[in-house]
């Protein structure tokens, strides 16, 4: 598919109603552009953290754990962590 699209004020394009529909685009949705020496590619940047977000939630869910548990682990692991790879042996650390 071609189609030809005007470079307006403030170099805005505008991108065909029937391109918008079949995509599902929508106002603010944000396009990463690829300049391939003078071709410009466009593409949807598609959000990852709100589905990151969800599947962890119904991970959580499944798994019975509770937010507060699951923080509880997180700050666990976090000092195991800390305690493993910055103590240098020093007690007082």
């Amino acid at each position: 598919m071609s189609t030809t699209v005007q470079v307006r004020q403030r170099g805005t394009l505008t991108l065909p109603a029937d391109l918008r529909t079949k995509y599902n685009i929508k106002t603010g949705d944000i396009f990463n552009l690829v300049d391939l020496d003078g071709v410009f590619v466009l593409s949807l940047m598609t959000p990852m953290v709100p589905e990151i977000a969800h599947e962890i939630e119904r991970l959580r869910i499944e798994a019975g754990f509770s937010i507060e548990e699951m923080l509880q682990t997180l700050r666990e692991q976090r000092a195991q962590y800390n305690t493993e790879n910055y103590n240098d042996g020093d007690e007082s650390a």
